[in-house]
C-alpha cells in the first residue's frame, strides 16, 4: 500500500522532484483515468501546503469542461473554455498562474475565499485535453516553482494513464 512520505519544502524544485516520485509511485500499475485523476489530487492536497482546492476539469467537449476527480469544497461543475482560469488555460494551451482572482477577468469564484489560483493544462499528442487546478486562499501562494513543478505531475499523470481512443 502507497503511504505519503513527508518532503522538506525549503527547496522547492527538490520538494517537487520528490513528490514527482512519489506520484510515479502512487499510479505505477495503475492505467484508468478517473483513479489516476482522483489520487493525484489527493496527494497534491494532503503534500501542497495552503491550498483550499485541488482537481481535475476534463474536456467534455470541443467548448467545454467537465469537473473531474477533486479534493476540497464542492466545485463549479461545467466550465466554458476561454471562460476563467481553467477555460483560459484551455484556450491558451499553457499554464496559468494568478497571484490575485480578483483581479483576473471573468474569474469564477466557486470557493470564494480563494484569492489566488494555478492552472496547469493536461496534454497528449500536443493537445489539451484537461486541466489540473489549484485553489489557495493566499494571495501570491503560487510561483513559478510551482508552476514547474505541477507541470511534471501532470505530465506523470498523463504518461501513467491508459487512453482507450
Amino acid at each position: 500500500m502507497f503511504e505519503a512520505r513527508a518532503i522538506s519544502g525549503t527547496d522547492k524544485p527538490a520538494f517537487y522532484r520528490e513528490l514527482g516520485a512519489q506520484l510515479q509511485a502512487l499510479l505505477s500499475g495503475e492505467g484508468d483515468p478517473v483513479a489516476n485523476a482522483a489520487n493525484t489530487s489527493a496527494l497534491i492536497f494532503q503534500m501542497l501546503p495552503d491550498l483550499n482546492w485541488a482537481g481535475f476539469y476534463f474536456l467534455h467537449s470541443e467548448d467545454e469542461l467537465l469537473l473531474g476527480p477533486f479534493q476540497g469544497k464542492p466545485a463549479c461543475v461545467r466550465i466554458a473554455v476561454g471562460r476563467g482560469v481553467c477555460g483560459t488555460a484551455v484556450a491558451r494551451g499553457e499554464s496559468v498562474l494568478v497571484e490575485d482572482v480578483h483581479a483576473f477577468p471573468g474569474h469564477i469564484a466557486c470557493d470564494a475565499a480563494s484569492r489566488s489560483e494555478l492552472v496547469v493544462p493536461l496534454l497528449r499528442d500536443g493537445r489539451v485535453f484537461g486541466v489540473i487546478d489549484l485553489d489557495s486562499p493566499l494571495p501570491g501562494r503560487f510561483d513559478h516553482d510551482d508552476r514547474d513543478g505541477i507541470e511534471a505531475l501532470a505530465a506523470t499523470y498523463v504518461a501513467s494513464t491508459s487512453w482507450d481512443d
